[in-house]
């Protein structure tokens, strides 16, 4: 065989072995994919039903009910429309009416429950400790050590 039909199989030999090892990759990783969806997209009936994915946007002000049994339920918005969203368990320190979070569960017909909430901070967020320097340096007040 000469050189140059060698190099030909052997570089088709590895686009094929590449090619075969991205497939099995995405057949695995079938069901683990996580959609990101919106409230509009829920009511519009895009987002599957009993399907894992993600359900982001604001928490409505006056929303979040917490009952006996360690559930709590609020409405999440995107400003256009509005999805229930049920959740049983701890809820992150950031978490608040008024601001975004993004739910990981299934949508159950008009519900969605959730089984880990992670709550977004804004742009302007600035840890405690930070916080309390900045507006003393905001105040104009020296800090000595």
């Amino acid at each position: 065989m000469k050189p140059k039909s060698q190099r030909l199989v052997l570089v088709s030999a590895a686009l094929a072995a590449v090619l075969v090892a991205v497939l099995l990759a995405m057949w695995g990783l079938r069901d683990r994919a996580s959609y990101f969806y919106t409230p509009s997209e829920v009511a519009t009936g895009k987002a599957p039903q009993y399907r894992p994915m993600r359900l982001g946007g604001m928490v409505d002000r006056g929303s979040v009910r917490h009952a006996g049994d360690g559930s709590v339920a609020f409405t999440v918005s995107d400003g256009n429309a509005r999805t229930q969203v049920r959740f049983h368990g701890i809820l992150p320190n950031l978490f608040r009416e008024g601001s975004g979070m993004v739910a990981e569960g299934r949508l159950v017909g008009d519900e969605f429950r959730a089984d880990t909430i992670l709550a977004k901070h804004d742009e302007r967020y600035m840890p405690p400790e930070l916080g309390n320097l900045a507006a003393e340096h905001k105040a104009g007040k020296t800090l000595e050590k």
